[in-house]
């Protein structure tokens, strides 16, 4: 599986159920990488896509503890078990996980790469990714050169797990 997040320069992804920061060429990128694959996402993630609907063009998995939640267009499962049990049917090649922090941070054990888009700014966040450059199971394999967005920098990294 990979996995993929927009984190700022103390890996932070949110405030208040929101993104921290909307970049276009971000969006493009996750749009590029996802688009005929396969999303894992939690359900408040979910409630940040437009309209708070399954994304087009894609298979919606959305991990959520409530047995009550529906979403048209997406499959529902309660427990990293019944995820397993879906995505035993997919190519894990074609399989990202999305968000939020409780859902990254549960399955990045099972990522094997990582799409990073590095924002050179420190927000206020209340939401965090795991710090892939203090964790030696990860490495970063490539960085793009820097880009900008009005007067925000950012790179497009990617991080591979280390072969133990």
């Amino acid at each position: 599986m990979k996995i993929i997040a927009a984190c700022d320069r103390k890996w932070g992804i949110g405030k208040d159920g929101k993104l921290l920061v909307s970049i276009p060429s971000d969006m493009k990128r996750f749009k590029e990488l996802t688009v005929g694959k396969v999303i894992v996402a939690g359900r408040k993630t979910v409630a940040t896509f437009p309209g708070g609907l399954a994304l087009p063009e894609r298979t919606n998995i959305i991990l959520t503890k409530d047995p009550d939640y529906r979403l048209k267009d997406a499959v529902i499962v309660h427990d990293l078990e019944e995820l397993s049990e879906v995505l035993s049917g997919f190519d894990t090649d074609n399989v990202f996980v999305v968000g939020g922090e409780s859902v990254y941070a549960q399955l990045l054990d099972k990522c094997d790469m990582a799409y990073i888009t590095r924002i050179e700014y420190e927000y206020n966040a209340d939401a965090h990714f795991p710090d892939l450059d203090k964790d030696p199971q990860w490495e970063k394999r490539d960085e793009s050169e820097e880009q900008t967005y009005f007067d925000l920098e950012y790179t497009f990294a990617t991080y591979v797990k280390k072969h133990q």
